[in-house]
This record gives structure tokens, sequence and C-alpha cells, in this order.
């Protein structure tokens, strides 16, 4: 993971909307063209129709025409690591293989790096439906 990478990852957190968990997230996924795509989490009061910061990235993502994850990073404050939620590791095994390398961050910096397989193994992909 780069600099731009953690420093965006950074910057969405910062521009979450989280008025009612306090709890705000940041992420960004790499496309295989090497943009980054950034999202952050959006809770609304009418709970649990809020959507989630990975989703958010995947989203504009998809928007800019790329649709393959090649990485991701995760960023979030408290003393566990932030994690993809369960959903949005499925969203991310749309677009991604599983030795794609998940970065869970927290604001100081990298906390530790996992892979998707390692995070949702034996899964379940578009591979499936073929």
């Amino acid at each position: 993971m780069d600099k731009a990478m953690l420093d965006l990852a950074r910057q969405a957190m910062a521009k979450a909307h989280a008025p009612y968990s306090g709890f705000h997230v940041g992420a960004v996924v790499r496309g295989a063209n090497g943009r980054l795509y950034a999202g952050c989490n959006v809770e609304n009061a009418a709970y649990p129709e809020g959507w989630c910061a990975e989703t958010t990235a995947i989203a504009a993502m998809v928007m800019d025409g790329e649709t393959r994850i090649v990485e991701v990073a995760v960023m979030g404050r408290g003393e566990g690591l932030v994690t993809p939620c369960g959903g949005c590791r499925q969203r991310i095994r749309e677009f991604a293989v599983g030795d794609v390398p998940i970065h869970i961050c927290a604001p100081e910096g990298l906390r530790r790096t996992l892979t998707l397989g390692e995070l949702l193994p034996l899964s379940f992909g578009p591979e499936h439906l073929v």
C-alpha cells in the first residue's frame, strides 16, 4: 500500500456522515486501471439504510467504468481492527479474487494486511454462476 492510498483513506474517513454512531470509516479501492476510488460511510436516521465506506468506493469505481479491484484499504479508529463487514466482503468479492490484499488501517497508518481469501474463505463469486 502506498502513501497516496493511505492519505486518501484518511481524507475519506474525515468526510464520513456518522451523526448517530460517531464511527467514521474511509475506504479506498485500487482498480486494475491503477486509479484510486475513495468512499466513506454514510449513516441514515432510518437504520439500517446507510451504506459502508467500501460500498461507496466500489460504486465510484464502477461509475468510472472499472470492474476489477486489485487492492483495498479500510481505515477506522479504535483498538480493534476495522475490517470490512460481511456484506462488504461479498461486494469486494464481486470485483476481486482471493489474493487481493486488504489493508486494515488506523489514522496513524497500516495495522495489518490480509487477503480477501483470508477474510472471506470459500467465497461465492461470479464464476459460480457461469
